[in-house]
């Protein structure tokens, strides 16, 4: 059982290296910091995988490991305050886009904001694993997710006048 649990956990990493290096850097803006946290954060879950109770969800346990793991590499650094509305988070290759508008109001959103909406819509996470990995309450995520959408709906109406 616990051979296919570490089976399954190097199948997830080799197949999402990409998306957790550009989730990694989203809140490092350092490569060598983000390959850091990256290496420290599978080291992290393959100490605690016998704690990974349902397979299902190795996807948002990781990504709680390693965001925590990048914000407390953040605060060691004492680099938490790099981290604001004009920093711009980062999106794996698969999420590209080729609405330049749409990119450009995400990136307008504040942090809080637009890391939920990149959690839920382009790192296509359910509501409930997206406020395990932020540590928020779920109604946090959903009112900050109305608002984001709310403004980017705004600003994308604006654009298009």
């Amino acid at each position: 059982m616990i051979e296919e649990l570490e089976n399954a956990f190097i199948t997830f990493i080799r197949t999402q290296q990409n998306s957790l290096y550009l989730l990694a850097y989203s809140y490092t803006k350092n490569e060598q910091d983000a390959l850091d946290v990256v290496q420290d954060s599978i080291q992290k879950g393959w100490l605690a995988l016998e704690k990974l109770t349902n397979r299902d969800q190795m996807k948002s346990w990781f990504y709680t490991i390693l965001v925590r793991t990048a914000i407390d590499l953040l605060r060691k650094q004492k680099r938490v305050e790099l981290i604001g509305d004009d920093s711009l988070l980062l999106l794996s290759e698969e999420d590209s886009y080729l609405n330049l508008d749409l990119q450009q109001a995400l990136h307008r959103l504040p942090l809080q904001l637009r890391e939920v909406v990149v959690l839920r819509y382009f790192e296509d996470l359910k509501i409930e694993d997206v406020a395990h990995i932020l540590t928020i309450p779920l109604s946090t995520v959903k009112s900050r997710l109305y608002r984001a959408l709310k403004l980017l709906k705004i600003e994308l109406e604006t654009e298009e006048n």
